[in-house]
């Protein structure tokens, strides 16, 4: 979406839009005034823009495949579109049968070439623009968020999600008579001439644009931080929602009530600040996060710990703790980052709660239909609660009956909305794709959870107490370990020129290990690999000699001996191990190539300590490389698309 700024003159210019590289704003915004994707309607003064700064998921990131994309040379119909069609092939077939000839190679293109062709050939001629929109959608298959304008609509704008996160941003000038927006279904008269009731626009005369004065504007995003410098004002849309702009009036439609259905959406006021969203005094969003760690636990504590009398609450599964306590098992479900939160907390949720505890890969979970039951209990852990491996997981969780639960990073996400209860990990917005501090603060949370688990078995009442001390001292001890950061360049500066990178452990750091390996694959591209140091000699050992890097992590846990047999394994084979060691760690250091020292906390604590170091790597790998630490090729946050 865009906005008149009001300062240049030139309408070509005139717009806003909300791209994290401003410095291309002024060149697409005249690219999309020639297409006709920007229209200026004088007599409501409603000014109206739609671009996109994403790649094309299918084809060559370059300017071709990328969006807006059109339905034909006279741009009847424009797309952006986050997410990724299924069916696309079959779509392109089709409409190239119907003598539709496509520009680029994307999925995405289909959308208006498939609008224009259900608009030719409609049945009626009074056919409303959300109406054509719903039609499209119907034939549409996979993940979705869109936003159509249309010259044969002139004033109006239209989008709609399934699968793919998607709000609407309200900034007015004066203050807004409702909270909620009803939904509107297809009883509602829905034509070109009367796309919203009469009863609406009178209900809703504070969302119209009143004579000579703009008293609102409505921005289309994925996530609040695209657009919090304008508004904290925000409608979470669902899916099947869609969202029609008309002359100034903003409308929500669905084809159809189901039971359960909310009769209304919400307009939420954000807490979020801007300076949290901003870079500060840091080269990179990355490096921000990895040094607001010791902020963003005390964050996830607040209000949930209480350090005097060793007890912990969880407001938001208060109400499910019986039902959890009687359940069967537990299942964590995630991807990337947030399954190695998962696999990092698993050995001390089985500790503290006595349940068998299952970690799996959401896309792994549902490709193999993994059976689940009706006492079983689901968590999908997620930083924007939008995954959508995550999110399908969930929806089949919930079919066959099963609790879910959710720990995410963003209020009104689809998975805390979707889920029966949950844990807001208060993180603070994270920017950066290569997540870091919703790593820790999910690794907290889950260990809260197991804390609240066990609070009232007796034989467990010193191990908790000592991990609520961990807890206490953890920021302090989080702080310590970033006043390493000039030792750990000093550290990247022998590395990056190499092109692969081994990190072992095991028992609670094996979950570092991955994540450590993932980390350093995703923002420095080069080869990493997180291995289980008791596979050693199962296949990795024939990898290590002098030439290999090699970081272990060897901590005074209860794998401690057998860390050290793998280092000495490793040594032996001329390999020259980079330890990552508790300090003070003399039978350690013997071996090592080189050292990093943290300091000593609990054990199933001591991950969050030693995983900071490898982040900071990575960080300075990926600088040294020459490479754009926050927008690593190929990939984005599931919620960073604008």
């Amino acid at each position: 979406m865009a906005v008149d700024d009001g300062n240049d003159t030139d309408q070509k210019t005139r717009y806003i839009c909300l791209f994290r590289n401003r410095g291309k704003v002024k060149a697409l915004a005249e690219k999309l005034y020639e297409q006709k994707c920007l229209d200026l309607d004088k007599e409501f003064e409603i000014h109206f823009g739609i671009a996109h700064t994403r790649w094309a998921t299918h084809g060559v990131p370059n300017e071709v495949n990328s969006h807006p994309h059109r339905s034909d040379k006279s741009n009847e119909f424009v797309v952006v579109h986050n997410g990724i069609i299924t069916n696309y092939k079959d779509l392109r077939k089709f409409l190239e049968s119907k003598n539709y000839v496509f520009e680029s190679e994307t999925d995405t293109e289909v959308i208006p070439k498939l609008t224009k062709y259900l608009y030719d050939n409609r049945e009626n001629e009074d056919i409303g623009f959300s109406a054509l929109v719903e039609r499209v959608v119907q034939q549409l298959e996979g993940a979705f968020a869109l936003v159509f304008k249309s010259r044969h609509f002139p004033g109006e704008a239209v989008a709609t999600r399934r699968g793919s996160p998607l709000l609407i941003g309200i900034r007015s000038k004066n203050r807004l008579f409702t909270d909620q927006i009803p939904i509107l279904y297809q009883a509602h008269k829905n034509n070109k001439n009367d796309p919203i009731s009469k009863a609406h626009k009178i209900e809703h005369e504070d969302f119209k644009f009143p004579g000579e004065d703009k008293t609102v504007e409505f921005y289309f995003a994925s996530d609040a931080s695209a657009i919090i410098e304008h508004t904290n004002k925000v409608i979470f849309l669902e899916d099947d929602d869609i969202a029609a702009v008309v002359d100034g009036c903003l409308s929500i439609h669905r084809a159809e009530r189901s039971v359960g259905d909310s009769a209304s959406r919400t307009i939420h006021t954000l807490q979020i600040e801007l300076q949290q969203i901003m870079k500060g005094n840091f080269k990179a969003f990355m490096q921000k996060e990895i040094f607001e760690q010791p902020e963003s636990i005390v964050n996830t504590l607040r209000g949930r710990v209480n350090f005097t009398n060793s007890t912990v609450m969880l407001g938001g599964l208060r109400d499910h703790v019986k039902e959890i306590k009687r359940c069967r098992r537990l299942l964590l479900i995630g991807c990337g980052t947030s399954y190695h939160a998962a696999v990092a907390t698993r050995q001390i949720l089985e500790e503290l709660t006595e349940l068998p505890v299952m970690v799996e890969l959401a896309s792994d979970f549902l490709d193999r239909s993994t059976p689940v039951f009706r006492d079983d209990v689901c968590f999908f852990i997620s930083q924007s609660g939008e995954t959508a491996d995550s999110l399908m997981a969930l929806r089949y969780c919930k079919d066959r009956g099963a609790l879910t639960v959710g720990i995410t990073n963003t209020v009104g996400s689809s998975i805390s909305r979707e889920t029966d209860c949950g844990i807001h990990i208060n993180a603070g917005p994270e920017i950066g794709v290569a997540s870091t501090k919703a790593y820790t603060s999910q690794f907290v949370s889950l260990i809260m959870f197991g804390l609240m688990m066990s609070e009232d078995r007796i034989s467990m009442q010193e191990r908790r107490k000592d991990i609520i001390a961990g807890l206490q001292f953890l920021p302090d001890l989080i702080k310590e370990v970033l006043s390493l950061d000039e030792k750990i360049q000093q550290l990247a500066q022998e590395l990056f020129q190499h092109k692969s990178l081994l990190v072992m452990g095991r028992g609670y750091h094996y979950a570092t290990c991955l994540e450590g390996a993932l980390k350093i694959k995703e923002i420095t591209y080069m080869h990493s690999e997180g291995i289980l140091a008791g596979e050693l000699k199962h296949g990795p050992l024939a990898l290590v000699d002098k030439l290999m890097p090699v970081i272990m992590i060897v901590m005074k846990d209860s794998c401690y001996t057998k860390c050290q047999n793998a280092m000495q394994q490793v040594a032996a084979r001329q390999g020259r191990p980079i330890v990552l060691c508790a300090k003070n760690d003399e039978e350690s250091t013997k071996f090592a190539y080189r050292t990093i020292e943290v300091p000593h906390s609990v054990d199933c604590l001591q991950g969050i300590l030693t995983v900071i170091p490898l982040q900071l790597l990575s960080f300075h790998l990926a600088v040294l490389r020459g490479y754009d630490v926050d927008f690593p090729r190929n990939l984005a946050k599931s919620v960073t698309v604008e």
